[in-house]
């Protein structure tokens, strides 16, 4: 692969250019309990930087809003200015516990916060602004219309959406696009080796409708870093209030004995490319034609130098085989059927059709 931070990419069908790998700034902030602190994370957002990193995410709640106020302060004293730095963010996660409209994806919870963000990150405009959360109550119209007036307004430059149905992303792209009013040009989903059903419709959705795909958690919590074993699937192993990842992601059932078997290839792969697993857990989302630029939750500078070291990873097609089956999923329904030689022998026949656009 070879790449290089400063080896650009287009953020979907936009003319906007940003790195191959995003710096999470989730991290930034011990307010969540197993973050960097002020020093640190100013360490990783130099480091970052200073290799030719310009695409940086975050959220309004990240870390009770240390994340946003860090990189105030870090983007402040860039000397490349800020300028050069392309700032996600995120809305409508809850601000204010108790307050209904502190949350949500509708127009007041949007003004809100991008108001707050704007402050935190002490800059003029927001480069990318994401629907953070679907909310299941808001009118696609309100929304779409909130988002294109805060980019006619200056406040932001590009809308994006993550963590939401196909179904309703495309369909929101397309009132976008007869309204006159402002696309979608990314879509932040969970994608990694144990967390593939995002290629079912979310992925193919976004290359057609123009959104570059940023994936979030792409090494699922650590899970393919190497660092869990079986012992770890004994919740008695865990302390009671460990407040730690391994404690997160066992609640949330990333911890299994399929997902360790799919870490187990991983580490395979890994030993005979001489990287380590994160570094081929990463380029693995990478190869996927689909994908923009993962998002790297490194915590600590050592974390972020082995991460960026999947810039270097070449992936042949017998290693790709092996770790798409040791982690593939179901296609479910219709995309089996379709896929299925029936369906091809009754729609094609023997004819020969090369689809690729």
């Amino acid at each position: 692969m070879s790449l290089t931070l400063d080896s650009y990419r287009l953020l979907g069908r936009s003319g906007l250019r940003v790195s191959p790998l995003a710096l999470g700034a989730a991290t930034f902030g011990t307010e969540s309990g197993w973050g960097a602190g002020r020093e640190e994370a100013r360490e990783l957002f130099d480091r970052y930087v200073e290799h030719g990193g310009n695409f940086i995410d975050t959220a309004n709640t990240y870390a009770a809003g240390s994340s946003e106020r860090l990189l105030g302060e870090f983007t402040r004293d860039h000397h490349g200015h800020r300028d050069s730095l392309v700032l996600a963010t995120k809305y409508t996660t809850l601000r204010r516990t108790g307050d209904p409209n502190s949350a949500g994806a509708h127009r007041k919870s949007l003004a809100t916060s991008v108001e707050a963000s704007l402050r935190q990150l002490n800059t003029d405009y927001i480069d990318l602004l994401y629907l953070h959360v679907w909310d299941f109550t808001t009118p696609v119209e309100e929304i779409l219309r909130g988002l294109d007036d805060l980019v006619r307004q200056g406040k932001v430059l590009y809308v994006a959406i993550s963590n939401a149905p196909a179904w309703q992303v495309s369909r929101m792209q397309a009132v976008a696009d007869l309204r006159g009013w402002s696309p979608l040009v990314a879509l932040q989903i969970e994608y990694n080796l144990i967390e593939r059903t995002g290629e079912r419709d979310l992925i193919p959705m976004a290359r057609e409708l123009g959104l570059g795909v940023i994936p979030y958690s792409p090494l699922a919590g650590g899970v393919l870093t190497g660092k869990y074993g079986r012992a770890d699937l004994n919740a008695a192993n865990i302390g009671p209030g460990d407040g730690t990842r391994k404690s997160f992601n066992f609640a949330l059932g990333t911890l299994s004995e399929r997902n360790l078997a799919v870490a187990d290839v991983l580490k395979e792969v890994a030993a005979e490319l001489g990287h380590t697993p994160a570094q081929v857990g990463l380029a693995w989302t990478l190869c996927n034609p689909g994908v923009t630029a993962p998002v790297i939750g490194a915590r600590t500078p050592a974390q972020l130098a082995d991460n960026l070291g999947a810039l270097d990873v070449d992936l042949t097609a017998a290693q790709l085989a092996r770790l798409d089956e040791a982690s593939a999923i179901p296609l479910g329904y219709p995309h089996a059927m379709l896929a299925g030689d029936h369906i091809r022998n009754v729609t094609a026949g023997d004819m020969r059709i090369d689809a690729r656009r």
